[in-house]
């Protein structure tokens, strides 16, 4: 197998048009969501690639009050737990070497670390993580609450759906 360098990544990341370079790596720009991901060396011929989502909490998203404790509680929960699936999301055998879901009362940050040999495939993956994250953050919607814009217009969006469809994102 030949050695990859985080050059190699940092070409692959430039000649995707989903990743802007930002000072410590790269901006994934078909998100609403704030998302990077970056490239570092490791002992062995692969990269290790780290990809970072961060999403409002569901009491951040709603307008108005917050939801409930239970109810957020029960839906960062489920979150997480769908979150760990993104590696089937990929057409490659990724076995991640980090997954993290960290909260705070506004944010949570989604991270997952996997090295890979192929940059480009590397950074596809990274694009599929990210997108990952967003589908099942509009999946999780918890229905009955008004939703505050970057939420409320992804919502939106996939009630749309493609054709018109209307509906909930369900």
């Amino acid at each position: 197998m030949t050695e990859q360098t985080v050059a190699d990544a940092r070409e692959a990341f430039e000649s995707h048009e989903a990743f802007e370079q930002i000072d410590d790596g790269f901006r994934v720009e078909t998100t609403v969501f704030d998302a990077t991901a970056t490239a570092a060396e490791t002992d062995g011929w692969k990269l290790r690639y780290e990809v970072s989502v961060t999403v409002p909490t569901l009491s951040a998203a709603v307008a108005g009050d917050a939801v409930g404790s239970a109810v957020e509680s029960g839906w960062l929960d489920t979150f997480e737990r769908r979150l760990e699936d993104a590696p089937t999301s990929t057409r490659a055998s990724v076995d991640l070497s980090a997954f993290a879901v960290e909260s705070d009362d506004e944010t949570i940050d989604v991270i997952f670390a996997y090295e890979f040999g192929d940059p480009e495939r590397a950074v596809e993956i990274a694009k599929t993580f990210v997108e990952y994250v967003e589908g099942t953050y509009v999946e999780g919607i918890v229905p009955g609450y008004e939703y505050e814009s970057p939420v409320a217009d992804l919502v939106r969006n996939a009630q749309q759906g493609e054709g018109g469809a209307g509906g909930t994102p369900l």
